[in-house]
């Protein structure tokens, strides 16, 4: 199953709290940080939320 990495490229500071909690649910806490979790719909949604904050690439 193919793998995503996921970047925090923005600081979550004036954004909603559903984009905090997404960010928090990555596991993302500070800008810099990086994460790999399986490419599932649940991921996916979450990143879609924040996806102006985060950088995602595929990897295997």
């Amino acid at each position: 199953m193919a793998r995503l990495k996921v970047t925090q490229l923005k600081s979550e500071i004036g954004g909603k709290q559903n984009q905090r909690d997404s960010l928090r649910s990555l596991g993302l806490k500070r800008i810099g940080d990086v994460v790999v979790k399986e490419d599932r719909p649940e991921i996916r949604g979450m990143v879609n939320v924040v996806s102006h904050l985060v950088k995602v690439e595929e990897v295997d």
